[in-house]
């Protein structure tokens, strides 16, 4: 009943007045309102009975207020005290009732509230009429008691904020201001008392934060030689022991109220600057919103306490979330971003010592970076970022040792781990995910490379070029970081410090620069699909060791050359090619070794140069093998994109000839450059010499091969290359303007034959091989008398048509020393005596030439189609890969050209065994695994046939997966795998017998690889039907489910037990898009009839 009352009373006294005349002014309106308002309040007091509860506690706070005037002439400041003298009675009160609330003993249980009732309302809560009734009180009390006693540029002046400010500010501006401080003191700490209650403290400070916070700076701050006035107004000054008060009430202000809040506050207490504040009329529409300049002392006292807040725990934090919170991500906010880290990076003058600053701002920098609120991270991150990208700018060394070295420790700890023997150091996984992705968001997404930032991911690259290779053998999410992360710095490092790494991350650096985590340490997986760095058990068998190793190093290298054929605009590639090649050039020229002279040197001296002579061949080794991954690897485009860069590879291929020649007198099958390569080499130049893209600085960067052109244009012993060599000389010399007769002919056929042979040949038969007998018996090749009378009959066939074309062939080969590529003057023939050579290259030349002419369809090749099939089969038995690869691509082709003759006869070989008379039958398992990989590769192929064509392969498939053998098993269900995937609803009537397989093999198969392959089978069919899959396997869903789900509790073997968590994850992603459907929002119109 008091709450209503004094709420009634606050009512009262901030009511409209009552209509009245025309009065003379705005001021004297105001002060007639005001009087009315009090005066109607004292009368209500004196005269209702229902308020003597009020009139008594406001009695007994009279009688303790010191500050209460009521002999005041005031009008003004009267209204405020009997404001002030009703919020301490509603204070009060509150209070009591909240007390005697607490103190209420609780309900019994037969009283107690059913669990649907309402839980008792605490007295002190408002409601919302009552809550609009004292915020307008605050208001007045506000302005009429506070703000105009602020002295000028101390907050936000009334006449910025409305009309009726305007007002106020003048009525009170016409009193004397000899009490203002007293005044101000006074309200300040009722206001403060009032707060102090905790339901109307929300009220108060969310209003009125600003002007409390202006008022206390200006009594505990201000100057006090800047007050002058008669010794009666210095009795009204504040004494040391009040302004004391108010520090610390600031202070207790400060520290519990919202700190992004309180930080806004202080930004808007120290006011624009002088220019902004200088132009414009007083409450003028466009300068309500601009700051007025503050006092320096004001200024200085708000840096202070900003710098206070920044420094603080979580500082860094509420300073971005003041300025930037309520964004909208636009260029402003970016801007903001920038500004705001300029101010984190620059020390402020209040601090006590640089380093401090720096050691307490900069861990919280980085926080800035793993905030998960997709919201602000943004903003947080650009923060962030340019933070540490401007104190590299101002301070490197810094930045340096209080932001990079921080947030590169984890990747540190993993190579100090490793050069460690403390068994027990490990980096968690949390740690490494964390420093991959901040890597990635200041490095990456920053894209602002700077030399500090280039030096310090170096340093690390390693590690995370060994993390890479680890994800990729794993299922990770760190990979695609890693491999953003190393792109950037390849990317965006210059060219000598990339070439650097990328040796050492080959392995050419030695064994001391390893990145890989050494003796007793390596990378594992983590929990949630992160890596940890953990202990190893030691391997005590060596060749386990040793093939551990070298595994290793060979999946790094194959790692290495997939991410140098991602640099598509870079030099990189093409300048590391260029250096290996220019390294092989100083081992040819060195290759003769001297002899040890046993008998001067000690048997230390002997250990020591028998171990550099080791050392230099690994190292030989060790770069012929980078050489011959990047050949394989990376397209031609990828290594030579420039013709610099093209003069480079030509240089180090002439000055190897040259050391050929010095070191051989005559031509020799065992020089490094042989003659065929020479002489495309030769031609390449020509014809690039040929294009009209050639400058002048592309002519004068050739001559540096005019040294190695005349050397080969006089000593090689062919004449062809002498000729060639010297024309092209001559051209460069004269900068393209003698131009030999033929030049041009010449440069054009011999790019035709380049561009064929990097399209026909592989890279082993680029070098001319050893002459052979092409009649005889050939031991090594089984039925050559039927290869022989097939070559026969072609060319008995083609007669005439083909003699010309025989001739010119040969003499071709000839010349070359090698096996040509098919060409329209060559025929089929040629190519079947061909595949009958014992030398492995071009044998292999002329099957994967076969397999060319089949695929094109030729009249030829199409004629002699069984005799070429029979010749695949039997080279599929060859040890070579090289030969049984290209029989398999072969048999492949001819499958998807002629697929119901081929596949069956391929399908019986694949059930009972090569039916060739020539074939070893103590290789069968091993013919029918290759003939397994034909018909994988078959299956694929069929596209939309495989409906049709697939139904004879599933049954042979599913007879397979009987076998004795397990790794025919295997194969059978892998190549059932690809094949069911794409025969969508031709699976219907063969589910029940899938799925009785399928589950049979893998709750009773004892062979590990054979369950996988099972697993992996309904990975591939839920994968396949996708979409379809209720339909089609609606009647065995449930029994693959339960299948995988006893693989997931009880199968022993990790793999397995991993392809069925891959396989339910798909099943997962089938049913959610099954019962959740996605929305398409169409518009349909329909033709009424």
């Amino acid at each position: 009943m008091l709450l209503v009352m004094t709420s009634s009373s606050l009512c009262v006294l901030s009511a409209e007045p009552q209509a009245r005349g025309a009065l003379p002014s705005q001021h004297e309106a105001l002060l007639a309102a005001l009087r009315e308002n009090r005066a109607a309040l004292l009368g209500l007091l004196q005269t209702e009975k229902s308020y003597e509860v009020v009139r008594k506690l406001r009695e007994e706070v009279v009688a303790e207020a010191s500050w209460f005037s009521s002999s005041t002439e005031d009008t003004t400041w009267a209204f405020v005290q009997e404001g002030l003298l009703l919020l301490l009675i509603l204070a009060r009160h509150l209070s009591a009732e909240l007390e005697l609330f607490h103190r209420a003993p609780p309900p019994s249980a037969a009283k107690r509230c059913t669990p649907e009732a309402a839980v008792p309302l605490s007295p002190d809560v408002l409601s919302v009429s009552q809550e609009r009734t004292l915020g307008g009180a605050l208001q007045f009390v506000i302005s009429l008691g506070l703000c105009p006693y602020l002295a000028p540029g101390v907050g936000v002046p009334l006449a910025r904020r409305s009309a009726f400010g305007t007002v106020v500010e003048k009525l009170v501006s016409q009193r004397a201001d000899s009490v203002a401080a007293r005044r101000l003191f006074t309200t300040t700490q009722v206001l403060l008392q009032f707060a102090e209650l905790s339901s109307v403290a929300t009220l108060v400070f969310t209003r009125h934060l600003c002007d409390i916070m202006a008022a206390l700076c200006q009594l505990g701050y201000q100057p006090q030689g800047m007050k002058k006035g008669s010794m009666e107004d210095q009795t009204q000054e504040l004494s040391a022991e009040e302004r004391q008060t108010c520090q610390e009430a600031l202070k207790r202000l400060i520290g519990k109220v919202y700190q992004p809040v309180v930080i806004k506050e202080l930004l808007i207490l120290q006011g624009g600057s002088k220019q902004s504040g200088a132009g414009g009329k007083p409450g003028g529409p466009s300068n309500r919103s601009a700051l007025v300049p503050a006092p320096s002392w004001l200024r200085r006292l708000c840096g202070q306490l900003l710098s206070e807040r920044l420094m603080q725990p979580g500082g860094v934090q509420s300073i971005v979330k003041a300025i930037l919170e309520g964004g909208a991500g636009d260029e402003s906010d970016w801007r903001k971003c920038d500004s705001l880290a300029r101010i984190l990076v620059t020390c402020p003058q209040q601090s006590a010592s640089a380093s401090g600053y720096y050691t307490q701002v900069c861990p919280q920098i980085l926080d800035l970076l793993h905030f998960k609120d997709k919201l602000t991270a943004r903003q947080f991150q650009r923060v962030a970022t340019r933070a540490v990208h401007f104190m590299l700018e101002t301070k490197p060394s810094v930045g340096q040792q209080n932001l990079l070295a921080p947030l590169l420790a984890p990747l540190d700890c993993c190579t100090a781990a490793s050069k460690k023997d403390d068994s027990q150091t490990s980096v968690e996984e949390w740690e490494i995910t964390r420093c991959v992705e901040d890597i990635q968001k200041v490095w990456v997404a920053e894209n602002s490379p700077s030399p500090s930032l280039l030096k310090a991911l170096g340093g690390v690259l390693p590690v995370v070029f060994t993390l890479f290779c680890f994800t990729k053998q794993n299922v990770s999410h760190l990979r695609g970081p890693c491999q953003d992360i190393l792109l950037w710095y390849l990317s965006h490092a210059e060219t000598p410090e990339a070439l650097t790494v990328v040796r050492q991350l080959s392995g050419l650096q030695g064994h001391e620069s390893g990145p890989a985590a050494a003796a007793g340490f390596h990378f594992s997986p983590g929990s949630d699909g992160g890596v940890r760095l953990s202990s190893k058990e030691s391997c005590s068998d060596e060749d386990d060791a040793l093939y551990e190793k070298l595994s290793g190093e060979q999946w790094r290298l194959e790692c290495l050359m997939q991410l140098l054929a991602q640099l598509k605009d870079s030099d990189v590639p093409g300048a590391f090619f260029l250096d290996l090649l220019q390294e092989l050039t100083r081992w040819t020229a060195a290759e003769d070794e001297e002899q040890l002279n046993l008998s001067t040197m000690s048997l230390l001296e002997v250990e020591q140069q028998l171990q550099a002579r080791t050392a230099k061949r690994q190292q030989q080794l060790a770069v012929l093998q980078v050489l011959a991954a990047m050949v394989e690897t990376l397209h031609h485009s990828a290594l030579l994109r420039k013709i610099t860069q093209i003069v480079d590879f030509l240089l180090s291929l002439f000055q190897r000839a040259c050391i050929g020649l010095n070191q051989a007198t005559g031509p020799s099958l065992g020089n490094p450059v042989e003659s065929q390569t020479l002489s495309m080499g030769i031609g390449l130049l020509a014809s690039l010499l040929s294009g009209p893209q050639i400058g002048a600085s592309d002519y004068s960067g050739m001559f540096k091969l005019l040294p190695s052109l005349e050397t080969l244009s006089q000593q090689h012993s062919e004449e062809v290359i002498r000729e060639l060599a010297s024309s092209v000389g001559a051209v460069i010399a004269t900068h393209g303007a003698y131009r030999p007769d033929g030049f041009a002919a010449a440069a054009h056929t011999s790019a035709q034959e380049i561009r064929t042979k990097g399209d026909d040949s592989p890279a082993d038969s680029r070098l001319p091989s050893p002459p052979s007998p092409r009649n005889g018996p050939n031991p090594t090749t089984q039925s050559t008398s039927v290869n022989a009378s097939a070559a026969s009959e072609m060319r008995a066939k083609d007669g005439s048509r083909s003699s010309s074309s025989s001739s010119s062939s040969s003499s071709r080969s000839s010349s070359s020393g090698g096996c040509l590529p098919p060409t329209p003057t060559r025929a089929v023939a040629d190519l079947l005596l061909e595949a009958c050579d014992p030398d492995v290259p071009t044998k292999a030349v002329a099957l994967r030439s076969l397999t060319r002419l089949i695929q094109a369809r030729h009249p030829d090749a199409v004629e002699a189609q069984e005799k070429i099939f029979m010749l695949f089969l039997e080279n599929l038995e060859q040890d070579d890969s090289f030969i049984y690869l290209s029989a398999i691509q072969g048999l492949a082709v001819l499958a998807d050209s002629y697929p119901e003759r081929i596949l069956e006869r391929l399908l019986q070989d694949f059930q009972r065994g090569p039916s060739l008379p020539t074939s070893n039958k103590e290789r069968s398992i091993e013919t029918r695994l290759k003939v397994g990989e034909v018909l994988m590769r078959a299956s694929r192929a069929m596209g939309d046939l495989a409906p049709h064509l697939g139904r004879p392969l599933v049954g042979v498939f599913l007879q397979g997966t009987k076998d004795a053998d397990q790794s025919v098993r295997a194969s059978s269900l892998s190549n059932m795998g690809e094949l069911c995937q794409r025969m969508n609803y031709a699976l219907g009537p063969l589910a029940q017998e899938l799925s009785s397989c399928l589950t049979a093999l893998i709750k009773t198969e004892k062979e590990p690889e054979v369950r996988r392959a099972a697993v992996h089978v309904i990975t591939l069919l839920l994968r396949g039907l996708s979409n379809r899959t209720t339909q089609v396997l609606g009647e065995v869903l449930l029994d693959l489910y339960r299948a995988l789900k006893w693989v997931v509790r009880s199968d022993p073997d990790d793999v397995t037990v991993l392809h069925a968590q891959l396989a339910l994850e798909e099943l997962d992603d089938v049913m959610r898009r099954f019962i959740f459907p996605e929305q398409k929002l169409e518009k349909k119109i329909v033709v009424l009839p």
